[in-house]
């Protein structure tokens, strides 16, 4: 519950934070390449820690790794407090979405998801995006183990998958102008690597091939993940930029527990590497969707 509240609250706030300081400072443009900066950190932080929790357990048992946790958490919640906001020292317009309270907000940011194309189209392709890799996260160790690795040995393979994510987020900014043909490509791509990543062991070929190409496709959803982040946040224009993005946020949650279910269905009647090959149609089809003609010419936003 309290992790629920966690993800509930900080969704979609984060993200308006850090675009309406960069519009402040006049670098939106910059946005694609913070956050994936940012987000890079954040797997490098999760890295870490995946390394240090079995030596951290064998030392002090559960009792240090929750110590851990709990000091992980309140060290973020320092650095979150000294993030600056401009708009805190400014009155409230009691005629804003704001100054009439969080239902006028939600109201507004729903009516401009609703009523705005370009919005509602940014706001499904994060979804669309990001929910199927990152519940196939939490698989990767089954994947891993089905495909030959020795129980030792998962780690190190779930470590080059996450380096492949990590470079993934810190491509984000030199290519936040990519044509939305260029991106099209770039899901079709890490679709076929991914059921291809995942089909290689069934095939008798050696694992490290098929370790590199999931981790080619993390590489590539994860860059995907932070431009549709930035495309959406680049065509809100609405006072209610939170909440579009959390909606945003909420349908990614959604969509990914659907996946969660389908998964456990499908892993009952076939292999793991059955079901990641399945789980990189709907990236194809994506793929497939922004290749049509009307969005041909159009260009990712530099932000």
């Amino acid at each position: 519950m309290l992790w629920g509240a966690k993800g509930a609250l900080g969704s979609g706030a984060l993200e308006a934070l850090v675009y309406e300081e960069l519009e402040h400072a006049g670098a939106a443009g910059d946005y694609a390449r913070v956050m994936g900066r940012a987000r890079a950190a954040s797997l490098l932080g999760v890295m870490t820690a995946t390394a240090l929790a079995g030596p951290a357990w064998e030392a002090g048992g559960y009792g240090l790794v929750g110590a851990a946790s709990v000091a992980a958490c309140v060290l973020t919640a320092a650095v979150a407090g000294r993030l600056p906001e401009h708009r805190g020292g400014r009155p409230v317009d009691e005629a804003s979405p704001a100054g009439k309270g969080w239902l006028t907000s939600l109201r507004t940011g729903l009516a401009e998801a609703r009523g705005n194309r370009s919005v509602r189209g940014a706001l499904l392709l994060v979804p669309a995006v990001t929910a199927v890799w990152g519940a196939l996260d939490e698989y990767t160790p089954l994947l891993v183990r089905e495909a030959g690795a020795a129980h030792a040995e998962v780690p190190w393979w779930l470590l080059l998958i996450w380096v492949g994510a990590t470079a993934g987020s810190l491509l984000a900014g030199a290519v936040r102008g990519l044509r939305t043909a260029g991106f099209a490509v770039l899901l079709g791509c890490a679709g076929l690597a991914l059921g291809a990543g995942a089909a290689l062991p069934a095939a008798g070929l050696p694992l490290p091939a098929g370790i590199a190409l999931v981790a080619l496709a993390f590489c590539g959803f994860q860059l995907a993940t932070v431009l549709a982040d930035a495309r959406l946040q680049a065509r809100i224009t609405g006072p209610s930029r939170a909440t579009v993005t959390s909606l945003a946020g909420a349908a990614t949650e959604l969509t990914t527990a659907g996946v969660y279910g389908a998964y456990g269905l499908l892993a009952s009647a076939t292999t793991h590497g059955a079901v990641f090959a399945v789980f990189a149609v709907p990236y194809l089809v994506t793929a497939l969707v922004l290749q049509a003609p009307r969005c041909g010419t159009t260009r990712m936003p530099k932000s």
